[in-house]
């Protein structure tokens, strides 16, 4: 099988509890050390993005999400070409279509959304809810990013499906920041 480059992408907003399960996410992910597998965290994605995103064969984007019937679901992404007058906050769908457009990539996407319960307030932590829909969110993805088998594994229940040949990944081929 080919060598594919990854990187996953959490992202949001830590002081406002919740929100922060992107990072946390990224944090816990990049512990793992998992060869091949480049790990980002952002407060919000931007422009710069594109670029990162580009150098790479698949990105996952993990973000907190309020729209989950499970702890999390796993959904590829299409790329986007919304961009409005300011690019303050930017979707995972447009960022791979900024990286598809400007650069050329072919980049696969996909966004991994894990359920959050508590966002109106400020504060670093997470809901003990939210901490266990990480926990199931970061086996799930910690096994498809050992394996290589994004495709296969899109769920919106949070259960995986039925797996794809796992592809090797190498290290994005840009630097780390």
């Amino acid at each position: 099988m080919p060598e594919r480059s990854v990187i996953l992408i959490g992202f949001g907003n830590p002081g406002r509890l919740d929100d922060g399960l992107g990072p946390a996410l990224a944090a816990r992910i990049e512990r793992l050390d998992l060869p091949g597998v480049r790990v980002e965290s952002a407060y919000q994605l931007a422009v710069e993005d594109a670029a990162t995103v580009a150098a790479c064969d698949v990105v996952v984007f993990a973000d907190a999400a309020t729209d989950a019937t499970a702890s999390y679901y796993f959904r590829q992404l299409e790329p986007a070409a919304d961009l409005a007058f300011s690019t303050h906050a930017l979707t995972p769908a447009v960022v791979l279509g900024l990286a598809h457009d400007l650069f050329g990539a072919r980049t696969t996407g996909y966004v991994l959304g894990i359920r959050g319960h508590a966002f109106n307030a400020f504060g670093e932590g997470l809901s003990p809810q939210a901490e266990t829909d990480l926990a199931a969110a970061e086996r799930f993805i910690a096994e498809r990013l050992r394996r290589g088998d994004f495709a296969a594994a899109t769920t919106d229940d949070g259960a995986a499906a039925a797996s794809v040949p796992a592809y090797e990944v190498e290290l994005c081929r840009t630097e780390r920041k």
